[in-house]
């Protein structure tokens, strides 16, 4: 089979867009190739990698035309880290790209031209916004390394800090990969299944600045924890409580199902707007508390509730939303599948005086009719699901019962396009697409989609 390009050719190549996830992308003959590192507007001299039948990879090897918004990235190992995508596109950019990205996905995938997708709420400052830190450990060459994985690899980029996480993980990463050898306590290496220390999640309340340390390990008995909460302690005063979370198994999955206290209290508490949070070392909570609000505050903005609604929200995972929502509804319904992630709601809804509220855990598609059957009428459906989006049978439901209004809260916008196409063709019409950036200077974005029932 012949290409347009070979293995090991070196073009000169013109950048017309970029992926989903943050590749440049030229065309050779019609031939695309994806090409990380290069932006729209640039002219690149790339070496070709891999052909395949549809498209091919190359190497950026030198931008011979920058792009105007191509900017120096502050973070020192931003070319091979894979925690970020989009560091050397400057910020006001980015938000075009990632709007350019989901009226794409409208246009191609939910067959929408007309849908308004408006501009992408952006922060005003779009640095060390992440208040939650996933850090791994090894050792290589007789040293211990800390970071964050390379583009699709378990390969650690080792360094000393994370221009989007919290200070207070960067000292915490650094304590430890500069102590724990001291200390006789060995890196886990995933390849042998052997040594102690698996990986360091930091997680921080930004709005009570409590800091919660959770240290992922391979075995329970754990003989130099009391030096290592002692040093904790001592040099990363914020620090209020310390976790252990035993993960034995031979997995990539980070933590295990047994988390026990090292020190101070089980959970750290945060605030969204005036409604707190409980978070414990296993809870789902966004990581991103300034955009949190934004987004939640567009999903409240779009059920347009008056006092008199009872509304469902399905995926509703500690009851974030749907704490939200019950202050301005009359009823609010949460569904989520995780049973832990139901009993921290209905804590989340006692420790905030909320009595309107009722969680129950199961499968969405299966616990809604059953409150259908019990006579529950509901208004208005929050839906903020996986990546994945909606499961196929939850939005036979939503054509089922037909709800006369559908918030749909999404962090793919390939996965909305699919769902939104579905739900337009069983007679819903979407009204307006709200891009959120969560995150910043990575290629993902958030949205929130407003359906409503053409006949009501």
């Amino acid at each position: 089979m012949s290409f347009a390009v070979n293995k090991n050719d070196r073009i000169e190549v013109q950048i017309e867009d970029l992926t989903h996830d943050g590749a440049g992308v030229a065309k050779v003959d019609g031939y695309p190739l994806f090409i990380q590192g290069a932006l729209p507007g640039e002219t690149a001299e790339v070496l070709v990698l891999k052909t395949l039948k549809k498209y091919g990879f190359a190497k950026l090897m030198n931008v011979l035309q920058p792009a105007p918004e191509r900017v120096t990235p502050p973070c020192h190992v931003f070319p091979t880290c894979g925690g970020c995508q989009l560091q050397h596109l400057s910020y006001e950019a980015q938000l075009i790209q990632k709007r350019k990205s989901v009226r794409d996905v409208m246009d191609r995938i939910a067959k929408l031209p007309d849908v308004p997708v408006l501009e992408v709420k952006g922060m005003d400052d779009p640095w060390r916004y992440r208040n939650k830190s996933q850090i791994p450990f090894d050792t290589e060459n007789d040293r211990v390394i800390t970071g964050f994985y390379k583009s699709r690899t378990h390969h650690i980029v080792d360094t000393d800090v994370c221009l989007i996480q919290t200070v207070e993980a960067d000292n915490l990463m650094r304590l430890l990969k500069h102590k724990i050898q001291q200390l006789g306590i060995e890196t886990y290496d995933e390849k042998t299944h052997r040594g102690m220390l698996r990986h360091l999640i930091v997680r921080k309340a930004r709005q009570t600045g409590q800091v919660m340390v959770v240290l992922v390990t391979r075995h329970k008995k754990f003989p130099q924890k009391d030096a290592v909460v002692d040093l904790i302690r001592q040099e990363v005063p914020e620090v209020t409580s310390i976790m252990q979370n035993v993960n034995s198994a031979n997995t990539n999955v980070i933590m295990g199902n047994e988390t026990i206290n090292l020190y101070g209290e089980n959970v750290i508490i945060d605030r969204i707007g005036d409604t707190s949070f409980e978070i414990s070392a296993r809870s789902f909570y966004q990581v991103n508390p300034v955009q949190t609000e934004v987004l939640y505050q567009q999903a409240l903005d779009y059920a347009g509730l008056t006092g008199n609604e009872t509304v469902i929200d399905a995926y509703c995972g500690i009851g974030t939303i749907s704490l939200f929502l019950a202050k301005q509804a009359k009823e609010v319904y949460g569904v989520e599948i995780v049973p832990q992630a139901i009993q921290d709601a209905k804590r989340n809804a006692e420790l905030n005086g909320i009595t309107n509220t009722h969680f129950e855990a199961g499968a969405a598609e299966e616990i809604i009719p059953k409150w259908y059957a019990d006579g529950k009428r509901f208004d208005v459906l929050v839906v903020d699901p996986p990546r994945k989006g909606c499961d196929e049978k939850l939005l036979e439901t939503i054509l089922e019962y037909k709800p006369r209004k559908v918030v749909y809260v999404s962090c793919n916008p390939g996965t909305l396009a699919r769902d939104l196409r579905i739900l337009e063709d069983g007679g819903y019409r979407t009204k307006e697409v709200q891009p959120v950036d969560m995150f910043p200077h990575s290629s993902h974005v958030e949205c929130v989609a407003l359906l409503q029932r053409e006949t009501i």
